[in-house]
């Protein structure tokens, strides 16, 4: 059975941009300790949902996968966090060396640990995308940081918290992106049309 959109491709998408909008306009307007969300990071998963095929059953991959690679990447980014305040290093800035070396050892766990999850290798685009996003959101400082600043109550937990922060920021960015693009297919109304039946040809001469 074939499917026809009632409503384009081309409007369902403009619809769709509108929606995610406000999450990343209006967020740090309605609070000044929030940071409204980085729906770049939202757009990434929204493209998972078509490229796993566009279907809700694609989200049993898409969340828990991305879920796990922003996960990883937060762990790694606190060992660096962790390690690089107590070290010290410097060539170029602080803590650069430690920076290095926690990217080496993390990223060597946690690829080679995909091998024990199969959602991870079916959903490895979504998983290196999780990975991806989380420091994106980390390095680009596009999280809440006026939640870690010195009269915060969580403060005292440590420079630590900022991955922590950022993670949480990449997760909730990747939920929203997962809804758009449920939300973009849906408001296509697609429905389902009859095949045109195929004409038989006659012999020639007859």
């Amino acid at each position: 059975m074939e499917t026809k959109n009632t409503v384009p491709l081309w409007l369902a998408v403009a619809i769709t941009v509108c929606v995610a909008l406000p999450f990343g306009i209006w967020l740090e307007q309605i609070n000044p300790n929030l940071k409204s969300l980085p729906i770049w990071a939202s757009f990434i998963v929204w493209a998972e949902y078509f490229a796993l095929g566009a279907k809700p059953s694609a989200l049993k991959t898409i969340v828990p996968a991305y879920f796990l690679g922003v996960v990883a990447a937060a762990i790694i980014m606190v060992g660096w966090a962790v390690s690089s305040h107590q070290v010290g290093d410097k060539v170029w800035f602080p803590g650069d060396v430690t920076l290095f070396i926690s990217c080496f050892i993390g990223f060597c766990i946690f690829i080679y640990a995909m091998k024990y999850f199969p959602v991870t290798q079916v959903g490895s685009l979504c998983y290196f995308n999780g990975i991806s996003m989380m420091l994106g959101v980390y390095f680009t400082g596009a999280y809440p940081m006026q939640l870690l600043s010195t009269t915060s109550p969580i403060a005292p937990l440590g420079d630590w918290m900022g991955p922590v922060m950022a993670g949480v920021w990449a997760l909730l960015a990747g939920l929203l992106g997962a809804f758009l693009g449920w939300f973009n297919v849906t408001i296509m109304f697609p429905r389902p049309v009859s095949a045109a039946p195929e004409t038989k040809r006659q012999p020639v001469g007859v």
